[in-house]
């Protein structure tokens, strides 16, 4: 029942009684920001999961005029099978420059039950992984270590926004934490959580827009 539970709870994604918009975060200097090519990439264990939430958010941004692909469609199979190193990240970032993405929408999931820890945490964001490559090598553990979940029943999760700016650093655009509690149905949580995103993003002038502008 444990080993169900935590595969369930993978992600945010799960459906729950509660979905909650906890806060959000954009980059002071940018005021609209738009994107035509976005990276989707859900850090998740599970395949399955994994898949669902990518492919959603892609048709969401499609819906947009934004043209998105999968992670899985883009990494090898092995990349997100053991650890990588910054070396490897960079290279990643240099290949989606030449594929003509200028932007990544990464998810991530990570379970907390300390409040306090959790407000800390949302204070320091704005010296915290302001580059993807920093988020994803203090993270990657996610994809393989079965025991990454073993004591959560609440579920944080954090969407976060980077810009791939030619001549830049990846830089942190917006970022969205959401609270996921009682997992238990897949495809009505995927849905919640895209929806509550997309509408923060769209309220901030990120990517997606309110409906008459």
């Amino acid at each position: 029942m444990k080993s169900k539970l935590i595969a369930i709870g993978m992600i945010l994604l799960m459906g729950c009684s509660s979905t909650r918009l906890v806060s959000t975060w954009k980059n002071p200097d940018i005021v609209l920001f738009d994107a035509y090519q976005v990276l989707v990439v859900g850090m998740i264990q599970d395949d399955n999961a994994r898949m669902e939430y990518e492919t959603k958010f892609v048709e969401a941004l499609k819906e947009q005029g934004v043209d998105a692909v999968r992670s899985m469609d883009l990494f090898d199979v092995e990349f997100t099978t053991s650890e990588r190193s910054e070396e490897e990240l960079e290279e990643v970032e240099q290949q989606l420059l030449d594929k003509g993405f200028d932007a990544i929408l990464f998810t991530k999931v990570v379970g907390t039950e300390n409040r306090r820890t959790f407000k800390e945490h949302i204070n320091d964001v704005d010296k915290m992984f302001m580059r993807f490559t920093n988020d994803y090598l203090e993270h990657q553990e996610i994809y393989y270590d079965p025991e990454y979940y073993d004591t959560f029943n609440i579920y944080h999760s954090e969407t976060s926004l980077y810009c791939i700016c030619v001549g830049k650093e990846i830089e942190l655009i917006w970022r969205g934490e959401v609270d996921v509690t009682e997992p238990a149905n897949v495809n009505k949580a995927i849905d919640s959580y895209i929806k509550l995103v997309t509408k923060s993003m769209g309220e901030e002038d990120v990517i997606f827009r309110r409906k008459g502008l």
